[in-house]
């Protein structure tokens, strides 16, 4: 059963990525029959090896659930050290996660951008990010260049956009987002669903620009749902997947001959990959399963005919239940096959057949090896070429371009291993660490972040001041709420008479306003949720420091608390004739600001989404609100409950303007006796500080408050912000 094209000039696919073995293990919680749950660990990649040519485009396809996303996810880095067995090597070097995020880029299935920069901007940015050692002038040129090479040159000033603002289209938008992701020309680039949302035209647009990017010398791997036709012609390599194992790998124009071999004929007018995929969905739902596929696509085992399932499993193996057969019952099927294949290494010819059903023409064709070993316990996981021995260091070279048969590929390319080597499961431990060698064959990555520390900090600064400028309305919320609540508070609490109730309501304002500051915190909760999205895509692949971010975060917004302390400041002190310094009384203002904006901003990095961020917050509020010693004074309180007195960020805000305000013997009202309560009076009745000097230690606690709410923030970025399978 041969298959003879005019292969013209052969291909050398060791330029791009290789992966051997690779196993994502996880555990699921599933009820028996009596209702109880059990634990049970299911493989959502299982043994896949294989390979992702230099220059081409390889496509990751299967039905849905078949761990396409997962798969792109291990060989991206983007799965939690130990969780992934396997190798990713490239051009004969093992990768670990760091280096491979080093040289590659991921373009998410959502398009996270800002969406009040213009796409001109947001490339800027990103030269500025991932470019840090060209001049100006250069970024500019590489921005242009790269926007003309998009299809992006008429919609260069028009604003990205959202749901409140039109901007770009779906298909310019997700242009944009790989762009940012490729100005620093990566190696590697791998898109999860590019497709996805988009309709056929622009689907096409967004496959033909990254098809060019391929031919550039780039090793891209993306995941596709059902390609249009136009889009299937201008895939390169194509890696089937279903149920985490491996149905198919190699060129899309073989898929028709794999289907044929399998004796399966591609109908009339009906795509050859659409077919194999209806197949394999067939065999799911029968009794063979998916491993029948699996097991031809790795052995040449012909798997039997579905409507012969029910004979070959009662004839080979006994069911462990009337229910669908087990994993290994399965497997036993198919090892009856092949029985009188007892020796552990099959010689696979090119082009023969022989009685026993087992098509030798099957040794994979993207196989370099003149030999593969299988064994006879189940199906060896080796696809064509394998593993790269770890002493192995050689880089070969590559000839640009790729295949369109999967027998153009040379086979004298060099491998890392011979015909005769057998897989050894050692070969598939993912390393801990490297040789010297290895590590020093990366040089030429260069640092791990572009920029300093300080550069990063200045970019960051500069487009939160842009975005902020342009999208003014939480500020000016803000500003205008504290405004007008300034001036009811002025009005409603003018003149207090000299009596008890009236330093009672004057009391009330105090705490009234330290509560007002508080809520006017809480509308970061979405506003920041919403650029997380940004941070964990601009960050998974180093583009910025977690600790830059947090800083620009803070100096930037600054002087738009300081500007909102000081307008309440102004409209209260003058009407109310406060007290004691005016300075100190905003410092105690903006602190309050300064603490709870840091607090909130800590919720809302280790929150799913806003609705439990407002909860968080309310509730914490709430607390605050009860211990900060209006109520019940810290002496009053329950010694169990004295330590949230302290944790309390509204109790220093409230007890400093309460000690500016009545750190003085001057007489405020009389009691019902007739006599003078003096300021010092009423601050030690409050169990306050009658030491001047205490005052600003109130400002020291809440600057401590601030920088150790930002602290927190920091390390929930580092920790709950990796995008990082489990």
């Amino acid at each position: 059963m041969g298959h003879v094209v005019d292969i013209g000039k052969p291909v050398n696919y060791t330029g791009g990525l290789e992966f051997s073995s690779l196993t994502y293990r996880v555990t699921k919680k599933i009820k028996d029959e009596n209702g109880k749950w059990l634990s049970q660990e299911v493989d959502l990649l299982h043994q896949i090896t294989g390979y992702a040519p230099k220059g081409c485009i390889t496509a990751v396809m299967g039905p849905s659930g078949a761990g396409k996303s997962t798969l792109l996810d291990g060989l991206a880095g983007r799965i939690a050290s130990g969780s992934l067995r396997g190798k990713v090597s490239m051009g004969g070097l093992d990768m670990n996660p760091s280096l491979i995020k080093g040289s590659s880029a991921y373009i998410m299935q959502d398009d996270r951008l800002f969406p009040m920069l213009t796409v001109y901007e947001t490339f800027m940015f990103a030269a500025d990010f991932r470019l840090g050692s060209l001049s100006r002038t250069e970024k500019q040129e590489k921005v242009e260049r790269l926007i003309e090479q998009l299809g992006l040159s008429s919609t260069r000033n028009t604003y990205i956009g959202d749901e409140g603002t039109r901007g770009v289209s779906g298909g310019e938008r997700r242009r944009v987002s790989i762009g940012v992701d490729i100005i620093h020309g990566p190696s590697l680039l791998f898109l999860d669903e590019p497709t996805s949302g988009l309709d056929s035209t622009s689907a096409h647009s967004v496959i033909e620009k990254v098809h060019d990017i391929a031919r550039s010398g780039s090793t891209v791997i993306l995941t596709i749902h059902q390609p249009s036709h136009r889009i299937q012609l201008l895939l390169d390599h194509l890696i089937i997947l279903a149920r985490g194992q491996l149905m198919y790998q190699g060129a899309p124009n073989d898929v028709s001959h794999h289907l044929v071999r399998m004796g399966r004929k591609v109908p009339k007018n009906e795509s050859s990959i659409e077919h194999l995929i209806d197949v394999i969905q067939q065999y799911d739902q029968s009794e063979l399963g998916v491993e029948a596929v699996a097991a031809f696509a790795l052995t040449g085992m012909k798997p039997p005919p579905i409507g012969a399932a029910a004979h070959e499993m009662s004839a080979s193996t006994v069911l462990p239940s009337p229910a669908r057969p087990s994993h290994r019952a399965k497997h036993q099927v198919l090892e009856a096959q092949g029985r009188d294949k007892s020796s552990k290494r099959l010689r696979l010819q090119t082009h023969a057949q022989d009685d026993t059903g087992f098509d030798h023409s099957v040794r994979s064709p993207w196989n370099t090896s003149k030999s593969w070993s299988a064994s006879r316990s189940g199906v060896l996981q080796s696809i064509g070429f394998s593993p790269a021995r770890r002493n192995d260091h050689r880089s070969p070279s590559f000839s640009p371009g790729c295949y369109a048969y999967s027998t153009e590929i040379v086979q004298s390319t060099p491998t890392p291993h011979s015909s005769d080597y057998t897989v050894n499961e050692n070969d598939y431990l993912t390393p801990n660490d490297f040789s010297h060698d290895i590590n020093h064959s990366f040089h030429d990555l260069g640092p791990k972040f572009a920029n300093s520390f300080f550069s990063e900090t200045w970019i960051l600064m500069r487009r939160n001041f842009i975005n902020i400028m342009r999208t003014p309305e939480l500020f000016l919320s803000r500003l205008v709420v504290l405004s007008a609540m300034g001036i009811m508070m002025a009005t409603m609490f003018l003149h207090p008479k000299e009596n008890l109730q009236g330093i009672t309501n004057r009391l009330s304002f105090f705490i009234f306003t330290c509560t007002l500051f508080f809520f006017s915190s809480n509308d970061a909760v979405p506003a920041f949720i919403q650029e997380r999205f940004v941070f964990i895509r601009e960050t998974s692949h180093n583009k910025y420091r977690a600790s830059s971010y947090t800083i620009a975060g803070l100096v930037t917004y600054l002087p738009f608390l300081a500007l909102q302390a000081a307008v309440y400041a102004v409209i209260v002190w003058f009407a109310l004739s406060l007290r004691g310094p005016f300075i100190y009384f905003l410092v105690i203002l903006f602190m309050s600001l300064l603490s709870t904006n840091s607090f909130v901003i800590f919720v809302s990095s280790v929150v799913p989404n806003y609705i439990l961020g407002y909860a968080a917050v309310i509730a914490f509020t709430a607390l605050f609100f009860l211990f900060c010693g209006y109520f019940l004074s810290s002496n009053d309180m329950p010694n169990y409950w004295k330590w949230m007195n302290y944790v309390s960020t509204m109790t220093y805000p409230y007890e400093g303007l309460l000690m500016n305000q009545y750190q003085t013997n001057e007489s405020f009202g009389k009691d019902p006796l007739g006599r003078d309560v003096t300021g010092f009076g009423i601050l030690k009745s409050l169990n306050i500080s009658l030491d001047p000097t205490k005052k600003w230690e109130k400002v020291y606690i809440m600057l401590g408050w601030a920088v150790f709410y930002r602290i927190l923030f920091y390390i929930a970025l580092r920790l709950f912000s990796n995008n990082q399978r489990k």
